[in-house]
């Protein structure tokens, strides 16, 4: 016996890109005026705080008899950390995705410094950095998806 297919089992045409992205984006609450997500004020905040940190180990080792650090790297890596943490607080979308590319790469790193781990000190902080920063960029995703659905929500008619 030939037996045809029932329609039922017919499955819709895949949606593109652009529309998958449309109909998440639907999903999403904007940011109401003035709102800022939890997430992007924990990360201005531990950027800022990483920038402070860093120009303080950076001064203590040229204070101390025998530094040799550069600090021209130092100073333009706390500037930009101090630029992210600013652009976050304010709610810029960009400055978020900044944060999210030095929050991942720090991760890479991270995860590939358990390899070369000398003592437990050394194993275990990969891991601690590894649980904070990663629910942090976990949570930044859907600020990020907030933020820009707020923009999106603005240049609607």
């Amino acid at each position: 016996m030939d037996q045809q297919p029932s329609s039922d089992t017919t499955k819709p045409p895949r949606k593109s890109a652009e529309e998958r992205n449309a109909d998440l984006r639907a999903t999403l609450e904007p940011l109401a005026p003035g709102e800022r997500p939890r997430a992007v004020t924990v990360a201005a905040i531990t950027s800022a705080v990483l920038a402070t940190t860093n120009l303080g180990l950076m001064l203590a080792n040229l204070n101390s008899s025998g530094g040799t650090a550069r600090p021209v790297t130092g100073i333009v890596f706390a500037v930009l950390l101090y630029a992210a943490a600013i652009g976050m607080w304010k709610g810029r979308y960009g400055a978020v995705l900044g944060f999210e590319a030095f929050l991942g790469i720090t991760l890479v790193f991270s995860a590939l410094s358990i390899i070369v781990a000398s003592n437990w000190l050394g194993f275990l902080l990969p891991f601690v950095i590894l649980s904070f920063g990663g629910t942090l960029f976990w949570k930044l995703i859907r600020a990020m998806g907030r933020i820009q659905a707020q923009t999106h929500a603005k240049s609607r008619p």
